[in-house]
């Protein structure tokens, strides 16, 4: 400690008590205590404002940096201003949602315009008609063309007739 030996230590404590004596050498070495730890207070303090000053001035080398950068603009780096736009628009787009939900509901037949376009198909018979547990919505009955009189003549249906068998050769003879 210091640079003070043991045998150098012993050496001074037995001076003091010798020429202090021992009946006022507690009460000085209390006292000189008290002031040993006001000096570290005084040096901590001095210390820690010694380490504020240098933290303020890199604080304000920053600062001037930040605010000599072109291009960079703080107010644009608000973190609210950019969750509240992401909830608008995603409040936007519900209420847009919620909307063609209501027309749909209002009118059901209405094609959605996000719908994709499908090729009419020929109509199912019952028997071709996948049972999905949904009733299939009522047929609309075609309507029969509009005969003019310079349509083609309408041909006449032919009944059926009976496959003829022939007999065998056998019984022909007969």
């Amino acid at each position: 400690m210091f640079g003070i030996d043991s045998s150098e230590l012993l050496l001074i404590a037995i001076v003091a008590l010798v020429v202090i004596g021992p009946k006022e050498l507690p009460g000085l070495l209390r006292t000189w205590g008290k002031w040993m730890a006001q000096m570290r207070g005084m040096a901590s303090e001095f210390r820690g404002h010694v380490d504020e000053m240098v933290r303020q001035s890199e604080l304000d080398e920053v600062k001037k940096q930040l605010t000599g950068a072109s291009g960079l603009d703080l107010q644009s780096l608000d973190p609210t201003k950019e969750i509240r736009s992401h909830i608008q628009e995603g409040m936007a787009e519900g209420e847009k949602a919620i909307a063609e939900g209501k027309s749909m509901f209002d009118n059901p037949l209405a094609e959605p315009e996000s719908a994709p376009q499908i090729a009419v198909e020929a109509p199912q018979t019952a028997a071709e008609t996948p049972q999905t547990g949904v009733e299939p919505a009522p047929a609309v009955p075609e309507t029969p063309p509009v005969v003019t009189a310079e349509a083609a003549p309408v041909p006449v249906p032919v009944p059926p007739q009976e496959p003829v068998q022939e007999k065998p050769a056998k019984a022909a003879a007969e």
